[in-house]
């Protein structure tokens, strides 16, 4: 075909009357026009046509996992190879008068056609990776990590055999030459080995998974885990914003992983709040009849009484005075009622720990902590309900002649120094 178009080009050419000293020239640049031509004619109709047509065929199979290929345009990279093909062919006849330039258009097309190789095998992989990563074995695994190894690897390769063509070396030679670069390559590859290491230690303990919520204050990351990649793990903060950590933090440093937490189904409620110790006080006859009215306590004030009255039956004490022997204080009541309105709260998990204690008098009071778990992780609904109970609970502190403490604020200290002054007065 091209022997053809030459011939007639000199016949053409020769016709006109154009300078033997200039038409081999002529001739070379409408080769090189019929080339590109020819060359784009094919890319086109492979692409348009062949491949195209490919994918029709892919996606009519009754077998689902090939679609990917279709979806993921993975066969586009053979227009490219046609072209090349017909370049490779035709170069000997274009460059006949030229032959000086046909190793170096051979070795331009050869390493052409191993870049387009690459990027075949990277379509594949991108493929092999999508398929991999929506399986339920390999779906929280840092399958990024190890094919961005694999991609480095062949981008090596790739880059060492396009040197070995235009060089005229064997890859070997390279291969060699870099073994004497050793050092240079792992100061400049430090990160993706130490990456890699860590990839494959965070894989096999399990110590992160796509989706996990994660807490590592150093990078000031609190928030769910978007990708593990080679060098970094991606991080969507609570804020929106995203926070990119280098993968071998992850086992050099310590972080919070809350998997344990969503995967048990319940989040913990761990919050105190902190009674006036002046407001404490025993419960006489008649505070005790009132406690029995709230449905909570109903049965435990009766229960507790029978065996307070036994005991100091037993032990003679002299229950006209209060002090005297054992009594129910108006604290260790609210600590009970708070605990059974709890156990009776619906969004309370009775599975996981509850109880509510009394922690150590600190300055700001005596605190009552709760100690329990909601039933649900979601996040705004564990809010709620935590907001539920500490409302009722504050509210209920009142029926129990218990005072909250807090902080004196600027009203407090006005009111106080008005009361003064009326005393004054």
């Amino acid at each position: 075909m091209m022997q053809y178009i030459k011939n007639l080009i000199d016949q053409l050419l020769n016709n006109w009357g154009v300078s033997p000293d200039i038409v081999a020239h002529i001739r070379l640049l409408i080769l090189l026009v019929v080339l590109v031509l020819v060359s784009y004619l094919s890319y086109w109709i492979t692409k348009k046509v062949i491949i195209s047509y490919i994918y029709k065929i892919i996606r009519r199979t009754p077998v689902k996992w090939d679609d990917i290929l279709a979806e993921r345009k993975t066969f586009d990279g053979l227009a490219h190879i046609v072209p090349a093909v017909i370049v490779k062919l035709a170069a000997p006849v274009v460059f006949a008068d030229h032959s000086s330039l046909l190793p170096l258009v051979f070795k331009v097309i050869d390493s052409y056609l191993v870049i387009v190789g690459l990027i075949l095998i990277l379509s594949f992989l991108k493929v092999i990776e999508y398929s991999l990563s929506n399986t339920e074995s390999f779906k929280e695994k840092p399958l990024t990590s190890y094919f961005q190894l694999i991609r480095i690897i062949l981008y090596l390769a790739t880059g060492i055999l396009i040197l070995s063509i235009l060089l005229a070396k064997s890859p070997l030679y390279f291969l060699s030459a870099f073994g004497a670069m050793t050092a240079i390559l792992l100061l400049i590859f430090k990160d993706t080995i130490l990456g890699l290491v860590a990839s494959v230690q965070i894989s096999s303990n399990d110590m992160v998974r796509v989706g996990d919520w994660i807490e590592m204050p150093k990078f000031n990351a609190d928030g769910d885990v978007m990708a593990i990649n080679l060098n970094t793990v991606k991080v969507q903060n609570f804020d929106r914003t995203i926070t990119t950590i280098p993968t071998y933090y992850f086992i050099s440093d310590s972080f919070k992983n809350w998997r344990g937490m969503v995967e048990s189904g319940g989040r913990r409620i761990k919050r105190a709040i902190y009674i006036n110790a002046q407001s404490i006080r025993f419960v006489d006859p008649e505070t005790r009849e009132r406690y029995k009215k709230f449905n909570l306590l109903t049965d435990y004030i009766n229960k507790r009484q029978t065996e307070i009255d036994e005991y100091n039956a037993n032990n003679n004490v002299d229950t006209s005075i209060l002090i005297n022997g054992r009594r129910m204080t108006n604290i260790g009541v609210f600590r009970h009622y708070v605990e059974n309105y709890l156990k009776n709260h619906p969004r309370i998990s009775k599975e996981m720990t509850l109880m509510v204690r009394q922690l150590a008098i600190e300055d700001r009071g005596v605190p009552i902590e709760i100690y329990c778990f909601t039933n649900t992780t979601k996040w705004t609904e564990y809010e709620s309900i935590q907001a539920d109970v500490f409302d009722h609970v504050l509210s209920a502190a009142g029926f129990f002649d218990l005072e909250i403490f807090q902080q004196p604020s600027g009203k407090d200290i006005s009111n106080a120094i008005d009361n003064l002054r009326r005393l004054a007065d």
